[in-house]
């Protein structure tokens, strides 16, 4: 029996990697997204199912899971959450309360709903992995970023809680916590920066493929570093 991984974010610059690598390693894949144009990037593949839908919405959220879960030959096995944003500018004194909340909506509000909507259906399967994305700037902060930050430390906050709460379920819940990722646009908004120390988006594939694996059956409530080598 195969298994199915419900990855959001899956068309973006990491999100295409992560991607891919389920599909190589012989997953069956779900991956949503707000727009046709956006689904039309990933590759076409026999285990790839692609789905209009607004992840800020507890009904589309929903109805993906669902869609997930559908497979008899294929349970829901994982999630992966990727969904999320980043942006900087003023100090707090200096930051509007709506920028600061848009950033904690973007980065944690999809991965709540989705978690949310998937949870009971690997309950019913027996157990499962929910995998989401942090940041090492929720462990070590700078200045101009409040609300990114905040944001991606709440969502290692939401890790630990599900990981409580569902251990008994066996549904195991982990957080990586990668270093700037290597990417398209972070190259285009950081043209001069030193990319030494960013982490390929690969790299990170493999760390979320083997979180939801049954290899990693023992590891709950992790925060996993993964970090450039430069």
């Amino acid at each position: 029996m195969g298994h199915t991984a419900l990855i959001t974010g899956g068309t973006g610059g990491l999100g295409h990697e992560v991607t891919t690598a389920f599909l190589d390693a012989g997953w069956r894949v779900v991956v949503p997204g707000t727009t046709e144009a956006t689904l039309a990037r990933l590759p076409e593949h026999d285990n790839l199912r692609t789905v209009r839908a607004d992840l800020f919405e507890a009904a589309d959220a929903e109805h993906v899971a669902k869609l997930a879960a559908s497979a008899a030959d294929a349970p829901l096995s994982a999630v992966v959450n990727l969904v999320g944003g980043f942006a900087m500018g003023g100090r707090v004194h200096e930051t509007d309360v709506a920028e600061f909340e848009r950033q904690l909506r973007l980065n944690l509000r999809p991965t709540y709903l989705t978690s949310q909507a998937a949870l009971p259906h690997l309950i019913a399967n027996g157990g499962g992995s929910i995998t989401c994305v942090s940041s090492r700037a929720a462990l070590r902060p700078f200045s101009g970023a409040a609300g990114y930050i905040t944001g991606k430390a709440a969502v290692l906050s939401l890790v630990d809680a599900m990981a409580a709460e569902y251990k008994r379920d066996n549904v195991r819940v982990n957080a990586v916590v990668p270093s700037i990722i290597d990417t398209q646009d972070n190259r285009a908004n950081q043209p001069d920066a030193d990319r030494g120390k960013w982490v390929s988006p690969a790299d990170i594939a493999r760390v979320l493929l083997f979180l939801s694996s049954p290899d990693s059956g023992v590891v709950s409530g992790a925060h996993v570093p993964v970090y450039g080598t430069g």
